[in-house]
């Protein structure tokens, strides 16, 4: 690794502590088990595995974004991260399933930008990785939206 590249070390490895520990604050329970969920919702093991690839992506787009001169898309993630986590305290931690579907499409709407932020700066790497961070969040806003209509 060239010496420059050893500065976003210590980036990468606080953006991803933040990743997982933001990320994995709540989980389902006996609660969502109980819950009619949508009949395209993917299999429960695929959470965790999904959500883990996610994170590092998320991870590594941080640490390109923090390493760039671009402060509103360093506001941009971060704000993103917390929501991130408030959507699983919103959902799992308090039931609040409107409340979380309302929560999850502007989060949805912030990756967004900040996808769109990240490829105007150039930082078209970061982008890339955040896009199937976007997918993923547009699937689970249809899987919220049904928990909504169907419980």
């Amino acid at each position: 690794m060239a010496t420059s590249n050893w500065r976003t070390l210590p980036w990468f490895l606080v953006t991803c502590l933040m990743v997982f520990l933001f990320g994995g604050l709540f989980q389902p329970g006996d609660w969502y088990a109980e819950l009619n969920i949508a009949p395209w919702s993917p299999p429960g093991i695929a959470f965790p595995i999904v959500w883990s690839i996610l994170y590092i992506m998320i991870a590594v787009a941080g640490c390109l974004i923090f390493n760039s001169g671009h402060t509103i898309l360093k506001v941009f993630w971060a704000v993103q991260l917390i929501m991130n986590a408030g959507w699983s305290w919103i959902f799992f931690g308090q039931h609040w399933v409107v409340a979380a579907l309302i929560e999850i499409v502007a989060l949805g709407a912030l990756v967004l930008l900040l996808i769109i932020g990240c490829f105007r700066a150039r930082l078209r790497l970061a982008a890339w990785l955040l896009l199937p961070y976007l997918l993923w969040l547009e699937l689970a806003t249809t899987l919220n939206a049904y928990i909504v209509q169907m419980n």
